[in-house]
């Protein structure tokens, strides 16, 4: 098979974080929740992972790096943990479930959510962003590169327009691990992660990072493995936000993933622009192909196929081409109405696939929409 799914998950792990993850199951301890040996070896690693992912997003510090089991548990505590009633937000059509679906819930709590769309081009349009935002906004809630199509906001620009006081709350899952992001730099105070689709990690794996402009309240309460006789969560981060048994090889497998990132990312980086742009440059050409991305760093491109389902044609590359893609609204309703679209095909590379498969999918495509247009 050639995985074109990478966007969904990565489907190539360096041999390093494969021999991480494996090296934790046989350790076989819990970090902090004993005071042997082994259990405070584990949290010894835990908190070296925090240092990393510190340095590696230019985070605010290390205890403010919140481990979660994906990008979506870290913007439920970034938006549910922060917002309240009477608050106002503006987010974008761009968004993935994971923001609206929290908003939508907050909605119906007295929060204001604004929408910005998109401009004739289908990119977020930083301007038509900040004529949403007034003098009472408290948080601005943007991806910083869509699942959908691979465009990309201008968070400077958009950080230009927010008062003071506004909290810029980022979904990184699309973008972390393809483009280096500095958080003090981009004036992001809370930026969501996905351990296992550009960071290389695992599944079950995330991170949240904020600054100390937020105090993020508990979602979910537990067992820390420190003040074990209050009833109440602690006071204190990481802990406040973390409940329950960490996932010990996934959070070990995410720090070596963001090492190897550190030599590998720039010449990565290249390598992904040049497939989605040779992808582009040849489905543009395809009669009965409508093309929705422009050459990027995420390696999404994605397309309609005139006349054929997403899903279909994605079951189709599938079962008679051996080519994994992805069909449908990728989770983001808004941003597939925005485009007037109902359903894509997209195919989603990373820098361990090749040209050679980027051209066994543009065949692919060919051949499914000769043998369409031989039907019609």
């Amino acid at each position: 098979m050639i995985y074109f799914d990478n966007a969904a998950t990565g489907g190539f792990k360096p041999d390093c974080v494969v021999s991480a993850a494996t090296a934790a199951l046989k350790a076989g301890a819990n970090p902090g929740r004993s005071g042997h040996r082994l259990s405070i070896a584990c949290l010894e690693r835990v908190y070296t992972v925090r240092r990393t992912l510190y340095e590696f997003f230019g985070g605010y510090s290390y205890d403010r790096v919140i481990f979660t089991k994906n990008c979506t548990e870290a913007l439920n505590c970034a938006i549910l943990g922060t917002l309240k009633e009477g608050d106002e937000v503006v987010t974008t059509v761009a968004e993935h479930n994971s923001v609206l679906r929290p908003l939508e819930f907050l909605k119906a709590r007295g929060v204001s959510v604004e929408y910005a769309p998109l401009n004739a081009e289908g990119e977020l349009d930083a301007e038509a962003f900040g004529r949403l935002v007034t003098h009472k906004t408290r948080a601005a809630v943007v991806t910083l590169a869509s699942n959908v199509t691979g465009t990309a906001p201008d968070i400077l620009k958009i950080k230009e327009h927010l008062p003071e006081g506004c909290l810029l709350i980022c979904d990184g899952a699309q973008a972390c691990g393809h483009v280096l992001i500095d958080m003090k730099a981009l004036g992001i105070d809370a930026l969501a992660v996905a351990g296992h689709k550009g960071m290389l990690g695992l599944q079950g794996s995330g991170a949240l990072l904020f600054s100390e402009r937020m105090n993020p309240a508990p979602v979910l309460f537990g067992g820390t493995g420190s003040e074990s006789n209050n009833l109440n969560m602690p006071d204190f981060y990481p802990d406040r936000l973390e409940s329950g048994t960490l996932n010990y090889p996934a959070i070990v497998a995410l720090g070596e993933g963001a090492i190897y990132l550190k030599e590998n990312m720039p010449a990565d980086a290249q390598k992904v622009i040049d497939m989605t742009g040779f992808l582009c440059e040849k489905l543009q050409g395809v009669h009965g192909v409508k093309l929705y991305s422009k050459p990027n760093p995420y390696g999404i491109v994605s397309f309609a196929l005139l006349n054929n389902q997403s899903e279909f044609a994605a079951y189709t590359l599938s079962e008679e081409y051996g080519i994994c893609v992805r069909g449908g609204l990728h989770c983001a309703p808004l941003m597939h109405k925005a485009l007037g679209s109902d359903g894509l095909v997209r195919a989603s590379v990373s820098a361990f696939n090749t040209m050679n498969e980027c051209g066994a999918l543009v065949e692919a495509v060919e051949r499914m929409c000769g043998a369409q247009h031989s039907d019609m």
